[in-house]
């Protein structure tokens, strides 16, 4: 049973890879709140099947690596009500291997692309607004062989800070979900094996495997009235992992 936030229905919401994944699972949820998505992703065919499927979404095709392609699809919506800054890549690459191509590539959509739609969308926001933006718990575990990813995730978590000091005064709150390991269908199928499965289980203070809609939920709340008290906030979604 999910949460319902009457203060959702209608109102414009924007989510950048939306088609897969935690994303998809958010333009599901914010669909059922009567809400209104736009929503963007580099998967063609699963957005058109999502835009299909659901009741007040609309899917635009965007590289965000490309700026150009950030102000067309935002340029094209009027009002804005939620931004949420989901997209992102998270390959794993040995410091030798490590190009600055490489590093380029992530930084424009793990990190660029986050600035850039928060830019596009001020002067649309309606106010009281929110930004929601996704960071990792990777941060905080800094592995080997993601320093570009990781630096991109301290980077998420810096810039929503300044952002929610800000644009705090003109009635936008700006915060950072941080995810554990979720079981996407991508993870399952490119990293998560049984080992890993246990691993993640060991970690964690309490054993169940996080799902998408899980952190879904938590994007309805910071969406929502219900969470005006919180600005500049990270919010892990770990189910406790230790760090130590």
């Amino acid at each position: 049973m999910n949460a319902q936030y009457p203060d959702l229905a209608g109102k414009q919401v924007i989510i950048t890879g939306g088609a897969n994944g935690i994303g998809e699972s958010m333009v599901r949820l914010f669909s059922e709140q009567g809400a209104v998505i736009h929503f963007c992703d580099i998967d063609a065919e699963k957005g058109a099947a999502l835009e299909a499927e659901l009741e007040n979404c609309r899917f635009t095709e965007v590289d965000l690596e490309q700026p150009d392609q950030i102000a067309s699809w935002i340029g094209a919506i009027e009002t804005i009500d939620l931004l949420i800054n989901n997209a992102a890549k998270d390959p794993r690459i040995p410091l030798q291997d490590l190009t600055v191509e490489a590093w380029d590539s992530l930084v424009a959509l793990n990190l660029r692309a986050q600035m850039l739609t928060v830019r596009e969308s001020s002067s649309k926001f309606r106010r009281p607004a929110s930004v929601i933006n996704f960071s990792s718990i990777t941060f905080h575990l800094a592995p080997a062989e993601m320093a570009a990813y990781v630096a991109t995730k301290g980077g998420i978590l810096a810039m929503s800070r300044a952002l929610a000091r800000e644009l705090g005064p003109s009635g936008v709150r700006v915060n950072t979900i941080s995810p554990g390991w979720i079981m996407t269908e991508r993870q399952l199928r490119e990293f998560v094996d049984e080992g890993t499965k246990a691993m993640i289980r060991e970690r964690q203070c309490q054993p169940e495997l996080l799902e998408p809609e899980e952190i879904a939920q938590i994007a309805l709340f910071l969406a929502s009235s219900a969470s005006g008290a919180l600005t500049g906030q990270e919010i892990l979604a770990d189910r406790g992992w230790y760090f130590s």
